[in-house]
C-alpha cells in the first residue's frame, strides 16, 4: 500500500508486520487495503514471504557479545555491597508495594554506608557553597552568608567561563588542589604537602582504581601481585579481577580487634612470592568492614616493611574523621611516614585517599574525593596525568564538595558555630550508635561483635549450626549469605555477608551500617537478635 497510513508509505512497522502474517499464512491487516485486496495480497505475495524469511533469519542473529565473548576479567569482578542479596532486596520492594503481605512493612538497607538515605541531614555550609557555585545569581541574595559567597566565588573564579559546568584540569581545580595540601598540612601538624601531589579524584574509588591500573604489570609469575587486607572492601578485589592483576591476601587479627600484625604480611608476602611479584599493600584505617583503627607503632611497622621489601603503599583513610573509642586517634600514613626520617619519606612511594561521602558529611552522590601520590617517578608522573586525562575530569561539583571538607568555616567566621554544631551532633551520634550495636550484638548467644573503633560499620561473627551449613550447601550457597538470605526475607533487613569481603576459612560474618537512626537501629538490632536466637533453634 502507497498512502501514508501504509507499509509501502513510511510505516516500516505494518511492513514487518505485513510480511510476518504472510509468512504465517494469516491476511495481512493492512489499513489501508478493503477486505479482498488484502485476500488477494495473500495469493501475489511469495516475494514478500522470501523478504520476511530473510528478516527472521536476521532477527535471530548470533549476538556479538555473549558471556561466553566478554571480557573474562569484567566477569570475574564481584562487588558484594550491591550483589545478590541487594537485588533481592529490591525484588521484596516492589512487592511490598504491590501489596504482597510479607512478615514487615519495610525494607531496612544496611547493606551500604550511605548516609543521606539513611536519614542523616545535609551539613549546611556544605551544600550553601555548592548552591552557590551551582546558580551565582544567589551570589546576590541575603540569605547566604559571608564566608559560603568568598568560598563560592573562589571555586567559580578556578573554573573556565565562571562555571561550574566546564570541564576542569584533569589533575583538578587549582585553587581546590591548594586547599587540600594546606588541609593536610594542619591535619598533620605541619608536614608539608605540595599540590603538584594533589589529584582530584570522582571518590576514592576512582583514585585507588586508578593507582593500581598504572601499577600493575608482567605475567606469568612476574605478574604484580597486590597485598590487600582481609576482610576487604570488595573495591580492591574487583579492581584486581578487571587488571587480571593476583590478589594477595593478609588476615587481620580478629582475636586482637581486628589488628594488623606485620609477621602476618611477611608470612603472606613470601608464601606469595612463589606465584606472583607482590610489589603493592593496601591499607584501610580505620578499617572497612571491621572498623579498626590502627595505632602508631603498627603504622611504623608497616612502613618499615614496606620500605625493607620495596612496596608500593595504598593507604585508604576516607574514614579518617569516624573514630569513636576511647584512647584511639587517627594517624595519617603521610605524617607518620614524615616523622621516620628521611630515610622512609624520601623513598617510600605513598599514595593516600580521602572522599566527601564519609566522615561527618555523607556526601556520596557528589562522588568528590582527592588522593595525594608521593615520591612518585617524575616520568610515572606524567603517565598518571596522561591516564587521567582520558577520563577528562571528575565531576566539579564534587570538586566544590571536596573543597569544603578541607576548608571548612573556621573560628570568627559567621557560619563556624553553626558547622561545627552539626559536625559534633553526626560524629557524637555515630560513637553512641557505634557503641549501642557492639553492646546488643555481644548479649546475643552465637553472635559476637568486636570494638567499633571507627568507620560506620559492625561486622559481627555469628556461629551457623552444622545443619544450617548443609542446607545453605543444598541451595548452592555460602552458609553466611543463606543466614543473611534468610534475614532479609524474615525481617526485610538487608544485610551483607561476611563472605563478600573475606574471612578466615570455617568463620561467619556480615557487614551491617551503623547509619540509621537510633530508634530505627534499635529496632533493627532487635530484630537481628530475634531472628538469630530462632534461627538457632530451627538448625540447633
Amino acid at each position: 500500500c502507497q498512502g501514508p497510513g501504509g507499509c509501502r508509505g513510511g510505516r516500516k512497522d505494518m511492513a514487518l508486520r505485513c510480511a510476518a502474517w504472510l509468512v504465517a499464512g494469516r491476511q495481512p491487516r493492512c489499513p489501508r487495503l478493503p477486505p479482498l485486496a488484502r485476500e488477494g495480497t495473500v495469493r501475489r505475495s511469495s516475494a514478500a514471504k522470501a523478504s520476511a524469511v530473510k528478516i527472521t533469519e536476521k532477527a535471530g542473529r548470533e549476538k556479538i557479545l555473549t558471556l561466553e565473548s566478554m571480557n573474562p576479567q569484567v566477569k570475574a569482578v564481584e562487588y558484594a555491597v550491591r550483589g545478590p542479596i541487594v537485588l533481592k532486596a529490591g525484588e521484596i520492594e516492589k512487592e511490598l508495594r504491590k501489596g504482597i503481605k510479607k512478615p514487615f512493612t519495610e525494607v531496612i538497607k544496611a547493606n551500604i554506608g550511605d548516609a543521606h538515605a539513611m536519614g542523616q541531614r545535609p551539613i549546611t555550609f556544605l551544600r550553601q557553597v555548592v548552591a552557590l557555585c551551582t546558580y551565582p545569581n544567589l551570589l546576590d541574595s541575603p540569605n547566604f552568608p559571608e564566608d559560603a559567597k568568598k568560598r563560592a566565588r573562589r571555586i567559580l573564579q578556578g573554573c573556565g567561563g565562571n562555571s561550574l559546568g566546564s570541564y576542569s584540569a584533569s589533575q583538578g581545580i587549582n585553587c581546590i588542589r591548594e586547599d587540600v595540601a594546606s588541609y593536610i598540612e594542619r591535619r598533620d601538624g605541619g608536614v608539608p604537602a605540595d599540590p603538584d601531589n594533589i589529584y582530584l579524584t570522582t571518590g576514592a574509588s576512582d583514585g585507588i582504581a586508578t593507582i593500581l591500573k598504572i601499577l600493575v604489570s608482567g605475567g606469568g609469575r612476574s605478574r604484580t601481585g597486590v597485598m590487600i587486607p582481609i576482610p576487604q572492601y570488595p573495591l580492591y578485589s574487583a579492581a584486581i579481577s578487571e587488571l587480571d592483576a593476583i590478589q594477595v591476601n593478609y588476615y587481620l587479627d580478629e582475636e586482637n580487634c581486628w589488628a594488623l600484625d606485620v609477621n602476618e604480611l611477611r608470612r603472606s608476602l613470601n608464601e606469595a612470592k612463589a606465584y606472583c611479584n607482590p610489589k603493592v599493600l593496601c591499607i584501610i584505617n580505620p578499617g572497612n568492614p571491621t572498623g579498626q583503627v590502627q595505632n602508631r607503632k603498627c603504622i611504623e611497622d608497616v612502613i618499615h616493611f614496606a620500605w625493607e621489601e620495596k612496596l608500593f603503599l595504598l593507604a585508604d583513610e576516607v574514614y579518617q574523621d569516624n573514630v569513636y573509642s576511647e584512647g584511639c586517634q587517627f594517624h595519617s600514613f603521610k605524617k607518620i611516614l614524615y616523622e621516620m626520617g628521611p630515610e622512609y619519606y624520601n623513598n617510600v612511594e605513598l599514595a593516600s585517599f580521602h572522599s566527601t561521602s564519609k566522615g561527618y558529611m555523607g556526601e556520596c552522590g557528589y562522588r568528590g574525593g582527592y588522593m595525594e601520590v608521593i615520591n612518585l617517578h617524575p616520568e610515572i608522573k606524567g603517565q598518571l596525568v596522561k591516564l587521567l586525562s582520558v577520563r577528562l575530569c571528575p565531576p566539579v561539583s564534587g570538586q566544590a564538595a571536596m573543597d569544603i571538607v578541607v576548608n571548612p568555616p573556621i573560628p570568627g567566621e559567621e557560619s563556624y558555630s553553626q558547622f561545627i554544631k552539626e559536625k559534633e551532633s553526626v560524629l557524637n551520634n555515630l560513637a553512641k550508635k557505634a557503641k549501642l550495636t557492639e553492646d546488643m550484638f555481644n548479649k546475643v548467644p552465637g553472635i559476637h561483635c568486636n570494638p567499633l573503633q571507627g568507620a560506620m560499620y559492625a561486622f559481627p561473627r555469628i556461629f551457623i549450626p552444622s545443619k544450617a551449613i548443609e542446607e545453605a550447601k543444598a541451595h548452592k550457597m555460602a552458609p553466611d549469605m543463606f543466614y543473611c538470605m534468610k534475614l532479609l526475607e524474615e525481617t526485610g533487613i538487608c544485610v551483607v555477608p561476611g563472605s563478600g569481603f573475606g574471612q578466615r576459612e570455617g568463620s561467619y560474618h556480615f557487614r551491617m551500617t551503623i547509619l540509621p537512626p537510633v530508634e530505627k537501629l534499635k529496632i533493627l538490632l532487635e530484630k537481628v537478635k530475634d531472628f538469630h536466637i530462632q534461627f538457632l533453634e530451627k538448625y540447633a
